[in-house]
Parts: structure tokens; sequence; C-alpha cells
């Protein structure tokens, strides 16, 4: 698996090494000199030093021999750039880190899916402890290859109660996200524009579940 990293912060870093660790083919591309400069040196890599919202540089860095990428920048205008770039190049998978939750309506309506945003959650954990919650990490559930899916509902399915739609054996339905609210799945709500479905599935069940919900996605 080809996967390109655009952004050596913390998110980035990480990554990049725990990729590297499952063998994967990583292409890091940081701007900053020094950075690019060290991880060059520390990891088994390609490492770019260059603005990676350039189509020359992702184009340097065969974006559209990759099969993912991750933009994960510090800057979000910079990462959805980025994302607009190698959806129009075909990669398979698009993953976005935004921190500003007015980009993630913006990403949400450009129809990008995977998107992730580690101040809201590292926040909400904290609250949660600050108020004497042991919340289980979404982390410490995904085992095996159990998956967690949220999906946006499409035309396919809105106006669809979820008893409605039938998933593939192995998956349920957990409930959805409508704005500010969560409704069970046992509840049986109607689909709406613009809800966001939480699923529980196997990780190879993943993209009969997106047809099953109107997301063609290639891979």
């Amino acid at each position: 698996m080809r996967v390109i990293v655009v952004g050596a912060g913390s998110l980035g870093i990480l990554l990049t090494k725990n990729m590297i660790e499952q063998g994967k083919e990583v292409i890091l591309i940081e701007k900053d000199e020094g950075i690019a400069k060290e991880l060059a040196e520390t990891f088994d890599c390609t490492v770019i030093n260059a603005e990676g919202t350039r189509p020359d540089i992702l184009e340097k860095a065969d974006l559209e021999k990759a099969d993912a990428i991750v933009a994960c920048t510090s800057n979000d205008q910079n990462n959805i750039l980025i994302a607009l770039i190698a959806r129009d190049a075909k990669v398979g998978k698009i993953i976005i880190k935004i921190d500003d939750n007015q980009f993630m309506d913006v990403a949400n309506k450009l129809g990008f899916y995977y998107m992730i945003n580690p101040s809201s959650i590292s926040s909400r954990y904290i609250a949660d402890v600050l108020r004497g919650i042991n919340t289980i990490e979404l982390s410490n559930l995904v085992r095996s290859n159990v998956r967690f899916m949220g999906v946006i509902a499409t035309e396919e399915v809105i106006d669809k109660k979820l008893s409605e739609i039938s998933l593939p054996e192995d998956s349920a339905f957990i409930g959805l996200y409508r704005k500010n609210d969560f409704i069970l799945a046992e509840k049986d709500p109607k689909l709406m524009e613009k809800d966001e479905v939480i699923i529980v599935t196997r990780s190879e069940l993943i993209q009969d579940v997106n047809n099953v919900m109107g997301r063609r996605i290639e891979e």
C-alpha cells in the first residue's frame, strides 16, 4: 500500500512511523527544511521538503499511484485544497485533519467523508474525565478486524428508517448524529439529509456497507 502523508506535525510523524512499521510504502511531505532533513535521516521512507499544496510537488510524490493520502498540515484550508487535488487524481482514500469545526462543514459539503478533529476528540475526553466519567476511548474498542464507521446519509437512503436498510451480516447500526443530537438505532429514526450514521462492522465488509449506504468509493 502506497500512502502520502502531507505535514510532519505530531500526527503526521506518528502516522508515518506506524505505517512504516506495518510495511507500507510512505511518502512524507514537509515544508520545513530542518524537520524534513531530520525525518529523512530517521525514517525509512521518502521525505520531500516542499509545500504539499503545490500540484507539481504532489505529482513528484506520484499522487496518481497513491492508494491513500493524509492531509495533516497545521492549516485546515491547505488540507482541504490537498484533498481536492487528490480527488481530482482519483486517490482511493483521502483523509483530512480539520481543527476548526466550520471547515468540517465545508469539507462535508465538498463530499469528503474521512475527517479527523484531534482537538475536539481530546477536549471531549478530558471534559468527561473532569466530570468523573471513565470514557472508553474508541482506540480501545477497535480490535482485530472490527471497525466503526461514520457514514453521511446519501440520497439513496434519505427518508428510509434504519430498519429498512439491510446491512451485511456481522454489521449493525449504533445510531446517528443529527446536528448536535445523537439518536440511538433502537429508536429506528428515519434518515434525513446530513445525518451521520454510526455503524459497526468488520474490515472486510466496509465496501459492502458503503454500497448499501449509497456511497460509491473507488478502491
